[in-house]
């Protein structure tokens, strides 16, 4: 689904003059802006600042246009990418994937996501505890933030991955096989736990991602293909600023920020869904997160998830996150 946003918005300053008494006008003078095709998730995690600047007018500012185009899941955004539909894209953990395989430079960092996957369990259906879980299937859409946490929560609890059956999807329809009673259990993301609460009251939260920060964190943010990356350094040094302002002004005004987010963008969830959302991911100032660009907490916490993949997809020849993540853009734009 494509929506455009931000549309262009031309300013024109004219100066004028009166010589041998007529009225003389100087040529129009245009600010140049810049269209950009950025591809996302509707999640809070991901688009939480995406549109707050959009609100804000932070991307205006900078003369940037983005083009909305919207995916279900990372892997499809990133496919977008490949097929030369988007320029920028930003997403979840699922970065950590795909940037490691040569699709793409990070650039940019959203947020952890602290407690934005979730693993839920149907009591009705026979699952009450993790042990409950061997010999069930689960549903989730692997390669993606929830597949990371469903692992981790997993061996954490000593299930092996062969003890159950992982069953891929995309999210809305693991969801719905979840609230159908096809599956006893789904890891999912937020907000689809909305849906999980209304439609399965009997359902259980078991565990969120929470339980396993700082040793497994999770990041997600802004990839560039690699053609972009290299010819356009100063468009993506404006949509930096704008994230920044637009990121900064969410953590100032954490209330206004859910309510305008709830209004403007997540008409079918609550101001308390929207608010519970942006504390299931922990957020920094964009001076904080400039630090941990520059002592390697960053590319840390990208290798790690990077490894996670690339084992289980048995690649050996994979890019190291100091190579695919450039920290430099930011460094340089944020004071």
């Amino acid at each position: 689904m494509r929506r455009v946003l931000g549309q262009v918005n031309r300013r024109q300053v004219l100066a004028g003059g009166l010589a041998a008494g007529a009225c003389l006008a100087a040529p129009a003078i245009v600010q140049a802006r810049t269209r950009v095709r950025l591809g996302y998730l509707h999640v809070v995690a991901v688009d939480g600042q995406i549109f707050t600047g959009l609100d804000r007018g932070s991307f205006d500012k900078q003369g940037i246009d983005f083009e909305l185009v919207e995916r279900n899941t990372g892997p499809e955004v990133f496919e977008a990418m490949a097929r030369g539909e988007v320029d920028v894209l930003s997403a979840g953990g699922v970065i950590s994937n795909y940037l490691a395989l040569g699709a793409g430079r990070a650039f940019l960092i959203n947020d952890i996501e602290i407690a934005t996957t979730q693993l839920w369990v149907r009591p009705d259906l026979g699952v009450r505890s993790f042990a409950d879980l061997r010999g069930k299937p689960i549903a989730t859409t692997t390669r993606t933030t929830a597949h990371i946490f469903l692992d981790r929560a997993l061996r954490a609890n000593s299930i092996d991955n062969s003890e159950v059956e992982v069953r891929n999807s995309s999210m809305s329809a693991a969801v719905a096989a979840f609230i159908s009673g096809e599956v006893p259990a789904v890891a999912l993301w937020v907000p689809f736990n909305i849906m999980v609460r209304e439609k399965v009251p009997g359902a259980v939260k078991l565990v969120d991602a929470s339980a396993f920060y700082p040793q497994s964190a999770v990041v997600g943010g802004w990839v560039a293909r690699h053609d972009y990356y290299g010819n356009n350094r100063d468009v993506l040094g404006g949509i930096i600023r704008g994230w920044a302002d637009a990121n900064d002004y969410i953590l100032r005004n954490s209330a206004a920020a859910a309510q305008a987010l709830q209004k403007n963008h997540y008409r079918q969830a609550t101001v308390a869904d929207i608010t519970e959302a942006l504390r299931a991911q922990k957020m920094f100032s964009s001076r904080e997160w400039k630090r941990l660009y520059f002592d390697g907490t960053v590319v840390k916490w990208l290798q790690q998830v990077s490894d996670f993949f690339m084992a289980g997809a048995g690649v050996t020849n994979a890019k190291p996150a100091t190579e695919y993540f450039d920290p430099s853009l930011y460094l340089a734009e944020i004071q």
